[in-house]
């Protein structure tokens, strides 16, 4: 058994068992790839793929298992590498961030510039995706961190830690009906058609939680990932939008009314999401602590640690959170 042939596996099954995009990704042959495939799957005594003719069809439920542990040890290799990186050169490697929209857009390139201006021959890499696409990338070790703000916690394979809060505001054209209350109300809100973030992504469920517990059923017209997205369909009079306070560029967009909704909904809560067993750089850190000045070396250490959720969390429980 080779360590190339369990790279190969796992690069196969995260490929959609595509050996041609496979290989093109590797930068080897695809014959060459089927091979040792077939090599590894003999000496191991069961498929790893099940095929029709000459393509894999699908992942056997031995290949299952023995990809998953394939992966482990990859992993293993890597994090071998990172040690032996940060003692003979501290400043050079990659990082790599899987985030959303709204994180990439709006609270991470003054943190991204002032690291590239620190760490000039670090590479940076970002991703971006859904909050689910985010924490597998972030599992199976595609990237470093996931920062995002739903479906963390849906993942045990991930440490996660609170960075800041953000609250949510309404917008509307000047001459919107909205802008003549006094006080916003859900039920006002209610009223009208509604713009928003697609469910999944960027705190939803909290909009969706504060409606349903006031026994409303919100009217969402539109839904889109992209804040900006959002902006231009309010423009167009397609509906009221509510986005993140940090969405909002007071230049960019003054030709909207912005209306406070913090009282309407609970802030949520943006969090960064290390897979277990990672080996941190000291850049790691660096950038961890400049996203959330409160996430020290020595927390982010205690957290990687910890046992349970509740030893996780108690780490936590006198943090007074930024807000965004």
């Amino acid at each position: 058994m080779k360590l190339q042939q369990l790279r190969y596996i796992w690069e196969v099954a995260h490929h959609d068992l595509n050996v041609s995009a496979t290989a093109q990704s590797l930068f080897t042959s695809q014959p060459g790839i089927s091979k040792q495939i077939r090599l590894l799957e003999d000496e191991l005594g069961v498929e790893v793929f099940s095929r029709s003719g000459k393509h894999l069809t699908r992942v056997t439920p031995a290949g299952e298992r023995i990809i998953a542990t394939a992966g482990e040890i990859l992993r293993k290799v890597d994090s071998i590498k990172q040690i032996s990186q940060e003692f003979s050169n501290e400043r050079k490697g990659t990082l790599t961030l899987a985030t959303t929209h709204t994180q990439a857009r709006y609270a991470l390139p003054p943190v991204i510039r002032g690291f590239i201006e620190r760490y000039p021959d670090v590479s940076l890499h970002m991703h971006q995706g859904t909050p689910v696409q985010i924490c597998e990338m972030t599992v199976d070790g595609t990237a470093d961190f996931a920062i995002a703000t739903e479906a963390l916690e849906l993942y045990s394979d991930l440490v996660m830690m609170p960075c800041y809060r953000w609250n949510r505001c309404v917008i509307v054209p000047r001459d919107h009906p909205l802008t003549q209350l006094s006080e916003l109300t859900l039920e006002a809100l209610a009223d009208h058609p509604l713009v928003t973030y697609v469910f999944g992504f960027t705190g939803r469920s909290k909009l969706d939680e504060a409606f349903s517990h006031k026994g409303l059923a919100p009217k969402v017209v539109f839904t889109a990932a992209d804040a900006d997205v959002i902006k231009t369909y309010v423009r167009l009079g397609l509906g009221v939008g509510i986005v993140a306070h940090m969405a909002l560029d007071p230049e960019a967009d003054k030709d909207l009314v912005t209306i406070d909704a913090s009282k309407l909904f609970e802030s949520s809560i943006t969090k960064i999401g290390i897979r277990k067993g990672t080996f941190l750089r000291g850049f790691m850190y660096d950038f961890i602590q400049a996203f959330a000045p409160h996430l020290t070396r020595d927390i982010v250490d205690a957290a990687l640690t910890a046992h349970t959720k509740q030893e996780l969390d108690d780490l936590f429980v006198d943090v007074d959170l930024p807000v965004h």
